[in-house]
């Protein structure tokens, strides 16, 4: 356990002076944030240090909002910087498993501008176990909405590919409903959506006008194993035309695991987050 905290104090040290006229955007399937157990503050010191990297971060699986309070306190004691976080009004879910989406940022590089809603199903049926959930911010000069999604897992592929199906919908609603002053409004979705975005399941939301673009690479694994890395389930959509200028072309993993990928899914998670870099100041030479 001390070498993998060693490993995640490197990561946050190299965060906290990686920063300059860009910023990182980050989504993190957290693994049951919140729960206890014999690791629950270790997990907490974990993850902050590897939050410590980004600017923003949009976490899933988030058991109990007090796990998120001792998350941001952890990330001010390890940085020496003020953090904030902004948490879904409740949990959704089944009736037996429910989580809460969350967002911890940097107050000095980040604000939130609009606080989040969910996803509106009640005329459209209920596709989603947990209605995606979205808030909008403001890093730099850079004004986007940002959606967190947790698909389904499921006893059956479809049923998470059907999910899947509904991005579209959840893009453009929150680009049209959500934030109905900004005509140009930019809208990114980050989460576990547990299929890779090569599925087919993916082929309508990928073809939109906006030329919608996984941030991430198709093949790169984001599941931690037992023995290695496993699964291409987590992923960053961005409109590719409205993110012109805006997008450094940087983007992906970070790989914690230090080959400890058993003891690392147990205490800390079983997912690496990802990423996307953006200009804080809209690239003029795009």
């Amino acid at each position: 356990m001390k070498k993998i905290l060693k490993l995640i104090v490197i990561f946050m040290i190299v965060g906290i002076f990686a920063f300059g006229s860009t910023a990182n955007i980050a989504s993190f399937n957290t693994l049951h944030l919140g729960w206890k157990n014999d690791h629950s503050q270790e997990k907490i010191e974990g993850i902050a240090g590897i939050i410590s990297l980004f600017d923003l971060a949009g976490i899933q699986e988030v058991m109990k909002k007090d796990a998120v309070k001792k998350l941001t306190n952890e990330l001010k004691a390890q940085t020496g910087v003020e953090w904030r976080y902004h948490i879904s009004p409740y949990a959704v879910g089944s009736r037996k498993y429910r989580e809460y989406f969350a967002y911890i940022y940097r107050t000095d590089r980040v604000k939130l501008l609009k606080k989040g809603e969910f996803y509106p199903e009640e005329d459209r049926g209920k596709s989603f176990i947990r209605e995606p959930y979205g808030a909008k911010f403001q890093i730099g000069e850079f004004e986007f909405t940002y959606i967190l999604v947790h698909s389904i897992f499921g006893d059956k592929k479809t049923e998470r590919q059907l999910e899947a199906m509904q991005m579209t919908d959840v893009y453009d609603w929150f680009k049209e409903e959500y934030d109905r002053e900004n005509k140009k409004n930019i809208v990114i979705i980050g989460g576990d959506f547990n299929i890779p975005s090569y599925d087919h399941a993916f082929s309508g939301f990928l073809k939109h006008s906006d030329l919608i673009v996984d941030a991430i690479p198709p093949n790169q694994k984001t599941t931690i194993g037992k023995n290695g890395l496993v699964s291409s389930y987590d992923h960053i959509f961005y409109p590719y035309e409205l993110m012109k200028g805006w997008y450094t072309g940087r983007s992906g993993v970070v790989d914690f695991t230090d080959n400890n990928h058993r003891e690392i899914r147990k205490i800390i998670s079983d997912h690496l987050p990802v990423f996307i870099e953006v200009n804080m100041a809209k690239d003029q030479e795009e």
